[in-house]
């Protein structure tokens, strides 16, 4: 997944807490130690009004434990009408259920009680269900926030553990499971979903779907809409509104050549197709990996291809994520920090060494915020995430962090020798969920022990378990900025004129790295000089706006209010919107603002966003995923 933005909530006391024991998931409330999913089969009625879905699922599920007579299932917020035991000859049995004890993070468990003679290792269950309006993991988007403004739209968004809330199964990135799905829509309208999609419109409205490989269920993903597809390469398309489908196929032109790279890299792709589906402005995120089918945020469609880092990184989830994954959030840098190593190398491979030099320093400079901002605690790549929800601690730690260490690796012990131990990594482990501990034990034996003395254990804990970067991190650098950092300054001294600044020459990273290193205030009429110059307030690219944003909340630059309200009102990527929030809310007039703004936008944000502005705006410290 893209980066968020990061939390500010403060992790329980240390003390408070038992030691933390490797491989537990603590934010299930599933009895996989006894019982574990491996086939699921839906379906589901979706209806726009009243916003639920509505059908059954069909749990094949693996006993682990012959004495177990319970199975409990993770739901949030699910009316549960029936629950049935599946004979072998497709005969019903009604089972008794009932929902166990609440919890605010992690939702209810759905307790059903087995018949005494049910001991076969293999059974299946029904259960006939639907959801609620306000379902964590799906957003209804009416019809005039879409591209289209003709239908409505409706996404899911699972990670990290909201798919209980749209379907009742074990929701743990260590349970992977095979799936099919039949999914009923409004004649007219496309369905898609993290399988195998046939791109032809179903006239009946009925869309069948099967995933043959094994996916976490934080990769169970839905999207409906008036969606049209767009081949751009053999293996690879796009699904979009249609107002939207050429300037996105036109975007990401390069995807094609992005997988034939990674394959090079680091092994055959596994998947099938990799199509990307671009979603309505209020998608909390960059991009969601969803397998064979990435969640795209519209925001990255800037026109020149400026952004489309954010799809490398979507892509080489394929192998580090979708193909390998974190046993549990406390494993997150497993996913994310091996992936932003690989997304740096996809980007090298296509764009060249300054692009991925730019990228590195960028990426830096925002880990050392986030380090600098968080709590030690939250610091460290095998973070505790006990009694909390994982979505409000996403930061750059697991993304930056992670990569610099898998770069230390590889400066340690060479390109050549680490790309082997990656390959042989990805293929020992394919279509598993694994700990940090399995990391560390396979880093051990796969390559310290060929060339013992290079790396020591205590170098390797420290990356792993101590706060903030160790000292023999390398650090990236990027030459191409400094001639940015000069010309800042020479402008900001008067020495020369914003017309005469190479701005319409430079990249995207070049322009965020000249405006977030700003001074904290700067003269108005200064910044009214850089906008008539370069048409700051105006731009497309919302990166950049994002940027210029925050130094005019921070300096009273009133002629961009206008688009600052705007911005916030049609965005919703927490990355983008969340700290224009917070730099409002550090004055009287701009909490006035955010307040105002906040009033009129809340509605269009996602469940998970709101549930970050809440807190932010309201002061609500015991603002929750649901709304």
């Amino acid at each position: 997944m893209a980066l968020l933005a990061s939390s500010s909530v403060v992790a329980p006391r240390a003390a408070e807490l038992e030691p933390i024991v490797p491989g537990r998931d603590y934010h299930t409330l599933a009895n996989t130690d006894e019982f574990r999913l491996r086939h699921l089969k839906l379906e589901l009625q979706v209806l726009f009004e009243p916003r639920i879905l509505s059908g059954i699922a069909d749990l094949t599920l693996e006993r682990l434990q012959p004495t177990a007579r319970q199975v409990r299932l993770d739901t949030r917020d699910l009316t549960i009408r029936h629950v049935w035991w599946v004979g072998n000859t497709g005969e019903l049995v009604a089972l008794p259920f009932q929902k166990g004890a609440y919890d605010r993070t992690l939702g209810t468990p759905l307790e059903i009680d087995l018949p005494a003679g049910l001991n076969a290792a293999e059974f299946k269950l029904r259960v006939s269900y639907q959801t609620r309006p306000d379902a964590s993991g799906l957003q209804w988007v009416p019809a005039a926030q879409t591209a289209g403004k003709t239908d409505p739209y409706l996404y899911s968004q699972s990670q990290a553990i909201n798919a209980r809330s749209w379907v009742p199964l074990q929701d743990s990135p260590q349970v992977r499971f095979t799936y099919e799905a039949t999914i009923h829509v409004p004649v007219g309208l496309r369905a898609v979903m993290s399988a195998a999609n046939n791109p032809q419109l179903a006239p009946d409205g009925v869309y069948h779907f099967d995933m043959p490989q094994a996916i976490p269920s934080y990769l169970l993903a839905l999207g409906v809409g008036k969606l049209e597809f767009q081949a751009i390469g053999p293996r690879t398309g796009v699904y979009a509104e249609p107002p939207v489908l050429a300037a996105a196929a036109a975007e990401f032109a390069d995807v094609e050549k992005m997988l034939e790279t990674s394959e090079q890299l680091f092994g055959a792709y596994r998947w099938g197709r990799y199509d990307l589906l671009i979603l309505p402005p209020s998608f909390p995120f960059g991009g969601m990996e969803n397998p064979r089918l990435s969640f795209i945020t519209p925001t990255v469609i800037a026109g020149d291809r400026s952004l489309v880092a954010l799809i490398a990184h979507e892509l080489a989830h394929s192998w580090s994520g979708n193909l390998v994954t974190n046993s549990t959030w406390r494993d997150l840098w497993l996913n994310e920090g091996v992936t932003v190593f690989l997304e740096r190398r996809i980007l090298q491979a296509l764009y060249g060494q300054r692009r991925h030099d730019m990228e590195d320093a960028l990426g830096l400079q925002d880990l050392r915020t986030d380090i600098a901002d968080l709590p030690p605690a939250d610091t460290v790549l095998a973070i505790d995430l006990r009694g909390r929800n994982p979505d409000d601690v996403f930061s750059d730690v697991p993304y930056e962090k992670g990569r610099l260490f898998l770069g230390w690796l590889e400066s340690r012990f060479g390109r050549a020798e680490f790309d082997a131990f990656l390959r042989g990594y990805f293929d020992h482990f394919a279509f598993q969920s694994i700990s940090t501990e399995q990391f560390r034990a396979w880093l051990e034996q796969n390559l310290i022990a060929e060339r013992p003395g290079v790396v020591s254990a205590a170098e390797i804990d420290a990356w792993l378990y101590r706060p903030g970067l160790p000292p023999s991190a390398v650090l990236p650098h990027s030459t191409a900025f400094a001639a940015v950092d000069r010309a800042r300054h020479e402008w900001l001294a008067g020495k020369r004129s914003a017309a005469s600044l190479p701005g319409k020459e430079w990249t995207t990273n070049e322009w965020l790295h000249f405006l977030n290193h700003f001074p904290q205030r700067t003269v108005r009429t200064r910044l009214s000089e850089l906008d008539d110059a370069f048409g700051l307030t105006t731009t497309g690219n919302n990166e950049i706006a994002h940027s210029w944003l925050r130094i005019a909340i921070r300096n009273e630059y009133t002629p961009a209010y206008e688009r600052l309200a705007s911005y916030l009102e049609t965005i919703g990527r927490r990355k983008l919107i969340k700290p224009l929030y917070e730099d409002l809310m550090k004055t009287p007039a701009g909490a006035a603002r955010a307040a105002a703004i906040y009033a009129r936008a809340r509605g269009n944000y996602h469940p998970i966003a709101v549930a970050t502005l809440d807190r932010i705006v309201y002061g609500r410290k015991d603002a929750q995923v649901t709304r």
